[in-house]
């Protein structure tokens, strides 16, 4: 998964809703579909949701035939603004208006008030006259999810979470650290510090697991005994209820001291979307969260591929045979509507 691609729905999400099993194989084709979705997102909203720090520029005057005081965003939508020029000259940050005001962000247009003496004065050519440095897309809705458990440099291209955290993370999850952001490429296991506290057989129906301390776990976390993986679904006082063998692992018995590993060590591609690498120390980390809708639609599309592509990009809705059909993908579509008509850039009406 590369940093040009964001996606708005993890490698985790699909293979839970898939029953994926842990192979390079299927995470391969899980990260293709899951960045062919996200652009089909876009392209049918019409925008991007992700938060991208960044300069861009527009000639003035130009043909948008807007006021003089106005300038149309269009697509180059706006969540905030740290500095506007004309000319090369700053303009006053209190003359700045981000409309539509009542429901922004996004913004789609930039006002100068009227009232005051700055303007889009033009400088020696009318080309990139004006400059807008500031935090582009729809909106920048956060989660705080935990903290680092240790200090990061500048270079470091591993972190690892606090546990309750990671089960909130998964590969493609954009996160910021202080004023850095980072997309999570892969995650592995990390030691949890702590050790089996009772046998356990190599039974399916042996679900607990016995821990010194169930508080540092959570609900949907994958844990590692050994070599077997289980997913935990609940917590009983000293105890995790978990499902055996999960991800394509094979169950097997545990004697007690075995070492509990859990995948909190996560590998960042560092200063995303405009951002600085910069050294923090142990800090809260905020999860970029995209409209439901959208991650929802993102895994819709996703799931659709991978199934699609195990079948030869012929789905069909009944058994095999003559009476064999495509599936029409009908609930899809309906969330395809009801995405854009939420969330949709929709066409502007522009008077000449």
């Amino acid at each position: 998964m590369t940093i040009s691609e964001i996606p708005y729905c993890t490698r985790e999400d699909v293979k839970g809703a898939l029953d994926f099993k842990q192979t390079a194989r299927a995470n391969a084709a899980i990260d293709r579909a899951i960045q062919a979705g996200a652009r089909a997102v876009e392209a049918l909203c019409r925008r991007r949701f992700y938060p991208e720090q960044t300069t861009r520029s527009w000639d003035w005057p130009n043909g948008q035939r807007a006021r003089p005081w106005r300038l149309w965003l269009d697509q180059n939508e706006l969540i905030s603004v740290d500095e506007v020029t004309s000319g090369g000259v700053v303009i006053d940050p209190a003359v700045i208006l981000l409309e539509p005001n009542q429901y922004g962000p996004p913004y789609n247009q930039l006002q100068l008030n009227i009232s005051a003496t700055s303007g889009f004065n033009g400088g020696s050519t009318h080309q990139r006259d004006i400059a807008i440095t500031g935090l582009y897309g729809y909106r920048d809705n956060e989660t705080a999810i935990g903290a680092t458990t240790s200090a990061l440099d500048a270079t470091q291209t591993s972190v690892t979470v606090d546990g309750p955290a990671s089960a909130q993370l998964g590969v493609g999850s954009l996160l910021r650290i202080d004023d850095e952001r980072v997309l999570v490429t892969g995650r592995a296991m990390a030691a949890t510090s702590q050790i089996l506290a009772a046998d356990m057989d190599a039974q399916a129906k042996t679900v607990t697991v016995t821990v010194p301390d169930s508080s540092g776990y959570v609900p949907d976390e994958v844990l590692l005994i050994d070599g077997e993986r289980m997913l935990i679904v609940d917590i009983a006082g000293p105890s995790l209820i978990v499902k055996r063998a999960w991800d394509g692992s094979t169950i097997a018995a545990h004697a007690a001291g075995a070492a509990i590993y859990a995948p909190r060590t996560l590998t960042i591609t560092r200063a995303a979307l405009g951002t600085t690498a910069a050294i923090h120390t142990s800090t809260a980390v905020q999860r970029f969260d995209p409209p439901a809708l959208v991650r929802l639609l993102a895994l819709g599309e996703a799931i659709n591929i991978v199934a699609q592509e195990q079948a030869g990009w012929f789905r069909t809705a009944s058994g095999g045979g003559s009476s064999s059909r495509e599936a029409s993908l009908e609930a899809l579509k309906g969330l395809r509507e009801q995405t854009y008509n939420e969330h949709g850039r929709k066409a502007r009406l522009r008077g000449v």
